[in-house]
């Protein structure tokens, strides 16, 4: 183990440096998303005081050894779970109930939960590393998900719920799930697809089956039902060209034909200030933080570190990809936000602990090497 004067040595300021520019450029997109909403004039201020505490836990969290945290799972696990069962005595907002209030802050359970989730699954596929991973362990790791899980998809919060399910999948294909398994698992999403689509998917609330409706078949007359947003945002993107408009002078944003625009649909707001040359430059930034988790990831010094990094790596990789493809419609709305760019401060917190629980693994692998 390294001395705590050699440790910081290992700390992986790519991975930082690119986190910061995104986090601070995420600020400077929500300033331009305000559009002169009274609504949401603190939110810069807001997402700041966010950033910076988000910062200070970083750095806390990277000094401690990560393995620490392997006797405080188990709480860990039981704490979120109680928070997700308070959930359910808050106010619904937006259709849902997924905000814990506490004073002027929203506290949003689901975001701690990915953590928990990543940490918990690192820790049992260490501990069974020696073993086959055969359908018994398998199973056994799909109760560790659904004590979570169940919580998250009754609020409801079907995006959520989607990628602890892809976490869960991941690790297990990096720890070496059997080809068998993962065409069961494979065929078993299918069935529950064809399922629901002949039930007209009611397991589903109502604007949750809006949303796959109008996705697989809109309305080519609506232009002022579910699918508006989605069209004012591909109208947006297009505004934007190879430059864009300039900061704060998008037309769509400023006289806000785009919603939600300073959390679902930001990557709208950044196409339209600064083109397709700005999008390129955020997607370039996550490539390297993506790319960083995953080189932690192979060098670290033992499976649950390694765990820990992949599994924030393909976190990261997953809701990207996922808000992108809601931004340019490729996809059906979901409600994930871009990370570090998005505004909310419980995602922001957690991304941050998480990237300081990479960063705690970075810093003490013992081949590590900033490149």
């Amino acid at each position: 183990m390294k001395s705590s004067r050699n440790v910081w040595q290992n700390f992986d300021f790519v991975l930082f440096g690119a986190v910061l520019i995104l986090s601070i450029l995420g600020i400077a997109l929500v300033r331009s998303s305000i559009a002169g909403n009274i609504e949401l004039v603190d939110h810069p201020q807001r997402q700041t005081t966010f950033l910076l505490i988000s910062l200070a836990v970083l750095f806390v969290v990277a000094a401690v050894d990560y393995r620490y945290w392997i006797t405080l799972i188990q709480p860990m696990y039981i704490v979120t779970m109680v928070f997700l069962l308070f959930v359910f005595t808050a106010e619904a907002r937006f259709g849902s109930a997924r905000w814990l209030e506490v004073g002027t802050i929203l506290i949003q359970p689901a975001e701690l939960a990915k953590i928990v989730l990543i940490l918990t699954l690192a820790n049992f596929f260490a501990n069974h590393e020696s073993k086959s991973l055969d359908l018994n362990t398998i199973l056994r790791s799909a109760l560790i998900v659904g004590g979570l899980v169940i919580w998250i998809f009754l609020q409801p919060n079907l995006s959520t719920t989607i990628v602890l399910l892809v976490i869960w999948a991941a690790l297990l294909w990096i720890v070496g799930m059997k080809i068998r398994f993962i065409l069961i698992a494979v065929g078993i999403v299918i069935l529950v697809l064809l399922i629901g689509a002949a039930t007209g998917f009611a397991f589903l609330a109502d604007y949750q089956k809006d949303r796959i409706t109008n996705f697989l078949f809109p309305d080519p007359d609506a232009r002022y039902g579910e699918t508006y947003n989605v069209d004012q945002a591909l109208i947006t993107i297009g505004t934007g060209g190879w430059f864009g408009q300039g900061y704060n002078q998008s037309t769509q944003v400023q006289l806000r034909f785009l919603k939600v625009r300073h959390t679902d649909f930001i990557f709208s707001v950044l196409a339209a200030d600064f083109g397709f040359v700005g999008t390129l430059v955020v997607i370039l930034l996550l490539v390297v933080v993506i790319l960083r988790c995953m080189r932690i990831s192979q060098n670290a010094s033992d499976t649950f570190g390694s765990l820990i990094a992949y599994g924030f790596g393909f976190l990261i990789f997953f809701q990207s990809m996922v808000n992108i493809g809601v931004n340019i419609n490729v996809l059906p709305v979901t409600g994930l936000t871009l990370p570090f760019v998005s505004y909310g401060g419980s995602s922001l917190l957690s991304l941050m602990l998480g990237i300081g629980m990479v960063e705690s693994v970075a810093m003490r692998s013992s081949n590590s090497k900033n490149e």
